[in-house]
């Protein structure tokens, strides 16, 4: 990338009908408040299928966005779009071309591993991939990631350092009972990424997924 990022996010949104029906769309919450705290450039973007993703996916580039958010369905192999399943390598070739020098953020159970922080961030300049370790329902998401985004944006900084994510993650990871995976890249490692150490929860607390 060529030309430096705007500190604004971009949100992607995909869910299933059923979920549609029940107005379960986190990352319209997320818009809208954002809006409300006057990040009026916060876009986003309600999805379906992979071809759209792939588009969208292009004006995310296009936009020069820094953040990039995806809400959608997951698990360790893939992410769903509302009519299409789509592997991480596939994921990773849509995003490796234009993630350089951007963070991206996942609210998806179990999406956020190593697997695909293989893909974003060796060798992409992408800075972080950050996500639920886990299952996470609906509203312990929304409220989880409004909290986040209001809290980093509120200080009207342009840059989301390393040690203020940690700070917010360990400290909302704490408050919602949500475990947190951080990957950042790293040259030194092998991997081209490390994990970011902080987050905390009671491990007895029982899960129902979203």
């Amino acid at each position: 990338m060529t030309e430096k990022t705007k500190p604004e996010l971009f949100i992607i949104e995909s869910l299933t009908l059923e979920d549609e029906k029940a107005q379960r769309q986190e990352g319209d919450i997320i818009s809208r408040m954002l809006h409300l705290a006057g990040k009026t450039e916060t876009q986003y973007f309600y999805i379906r299928t992979k071809r759209e993703l792939e588009e969208i996916i292009d004006l995310f580039d296009e936009s020069n966005y820094r953040y990039l958010h995806i809400s959608c369905h997951g698990d360790r192999q893939g992410m769903a779009t509302t009519f299409d399943d789509i592997s991480y390598s596939e994921l990773g070739e849509m995003l490796a071309p234009c993630i350089e020098g951007r963070r991206v953020f996942v609210s998806a159970c179990e999406m956020a591993t190593k697997s695909l922080a293989t893909k974003l961030l060796k060798g992409t300049g992408c800075f972080s991939l950050i996500g639920p370790k886990r299952a996470i329902r609906f509203d312990d998401a929304a409220a989880f990631w409004v909290s986040f985004y209001h809290l980093m944006f509120k200080a009207n900084e342009l840059k989301m350092s390393r040690d203020r994510l940690q700070s917010r993650i360990k400290e909302l990871s704490s408050i919602f009972e949500e475990p947190i995976n951080y990957f950042a890249s790293s040259r030194s490692s092998k991997q081209g990424f490390i994990q970011v150490r902080g987050s905390s929860i009671p491990k007895s607390r029982k899960r129902k997924t979203s």
